[in-house]
């Protein structure tokens, strides 16, 4: 994983086994850990504040890694003999990879669902997953308005959330939401391919950032609560850099949502979230962002996504293998590392410069600068998360997003 990925292995982890017995059980509830039975798991321990693997106390040792497709792992490492848990199409499937001498490796698969059991496998359920997923893959991203656009993914969650329930539609939604954003950025397309290779997938998701205007804010924040999503916690980068974020988190799938809005100081005392934000006569970063590609939730796709690696084996690997460069490092702590891969360069559409340019929201320069280089669009962050920590660096984050504003990159050339 380390040499061919630039992941590490405990990141992958979605579950340890080990025998039961009450000392065990005494650490774990000393650490912070409590038990949450669940199907086929009745002594399941997980640690809701920080983020380590599920631990079950049962007869046995093994190790269980997230992967996106089970079928996929076992087809990379020809392991035909591997015996399937659950159905295609289910939402929870797993199968013992590899035996070894101390533990055994199993492989893990979920859509929406926490537990360690074979559900009842329906299969108008799963017919309907496919139809769902086909639905969000192709929803109208360009539409007349944000309006409609905002409408069109009402329409398609909803009738998602109905068949499916929100935890298995929040699992399909953001697998269509990565496709579009990999579509669009090389450095994801690099780095997705290296860990197919392996039969990984994405399952080393950290967190989905999502840009928005301070109009249409509240209808994404109501688009994640029907997928399940609940506000953690909110983020304010200072004054001097002008915008916040809400971040969400989904307890069942563990999605997790960083969504960026221009934001006053006075704004983050109040419900932000729920509370329409007005009109200004400027932009921010955030709000410029918007302006020149769109809503993330729309035409633009996400301004991130954030995995989890070995912070420096990336770095090198990526330089390496496909001349990508990663920025200077905005987060250096012990038990947190963050940095950006340099910004894939959007062009921008006439009319969106046209109309920031009527509104005396940018200037004749920057106008002339986007039509002729565009602006940066997106970017694939390196994470390396330490200790459990699961948090975020406030400080650091209002620095990277300063550095990545498209006026800067009008003032320096770049």
């Amino acid at each position: 994983m380390r040499d061919q990925t630039g992941t590490r292995f405990k990141d992958w982890m979605d579950f340890i086994e080990v025998p039961n017995t009450a000392t065990m059980k005494r650490e774990l509830i000393e650490a912070g850990f409590t038990n949450h039975p669940y199907p086929g798991a009745p002594s399941c321990f997980v640690h809701e504040g920080a983020m380590f693997p599920a631990v079950l106390l049962g007869g046995e040792f093994r190790i269980g890694i997230k992967v996106d497709s089970v079928a996929d792992y076992l087809a990379v490492w020809q392991l035909s003999e591997a015996e399937v848990v659950g159905e295609p199409l289910s939402q929870f499937r797993m199968a013992r990879a590899f035996i070894g001498s101390d533990a055994d490796l199993w492989v893990v698969e979920r859509h929406g669902c926490r537990g360690f059991d074979e559900a009842t496998f329906n299969p108008l359920r799963a017919v309907l997953s496919i139809r769902h997923l086909e639905a969000f893959r192709r929803r109208e991203r360009n539409c007349q308005s944000d309006a409609e656009g905002f409408a069109r993914i009402d329409c398609a969650v909803d009738a998602a959330v109905s068949d499916l329930g929100p935890d298995w539609a929040c699992d399909l939604f953001f697998q269509s939401e990565r496709e579009y954003w990999q579509r669009r950025n090389r450095a994801a397309q690099v780095q997705k391919a290296r860990q197919d290779r392996l039969g990984l997938g994405w399952a080393n998701h950290d967190h989905h950032t999502y840009r928005s205007s301070r109009e249409s804010f509240t209808r994404l924040i109501a688009i994640w609560e029907k997928l399940g999503l609940r506000c953690r916690e909110s983020f304010y980068a200072g004054a001097e850099a002008g915008w916040g974020a809400q971040v969400m988190e989904q307890p069942v799938t563990g999605i997790t949502t960083f969504n960026d809005v221009d934001l006053s100081a006075e704004e983050l005392m109040g419900d932000f979230a729920h509370n329409p934000l007005p009109r200004r006569s400027s932009l921010g970063t955030v709000g410029l962002w918007c302006g020149l590609h769109g809503e993330a939730v729309l035409q633009a796709g996400m301004h991130h996504l954030e995995c989890q690696f070995d912070h420096q084996a990336l770095v090198e690997q990526l330089e390496q293998d496909a001349g990508i460069h990663t920025m200077a490092p905005f987060t250096t702590f012990p038990y947190l590392r963050q940095a950006f891969t340099q910004g894939e360069r959007w062009s921008v559409m006439p009319g969106r410069v046209r109309t920031l340019l009527e509104q005396g929201l940018i200037t004749a320069a920057q106008a002339a600068h986007f039509r002729n280089d565009g602006a940066l669009g997106s970017h694939l962050e390196n994470l390396e998360r330490n200790d459990g920590f699961k948090g975020f660096n406030q400080e650091g984050v209002s620095d990277i997003i300063a550095r990545t504003d498209p006026r800067r990159q009008v003032l320096t050339g770049a």
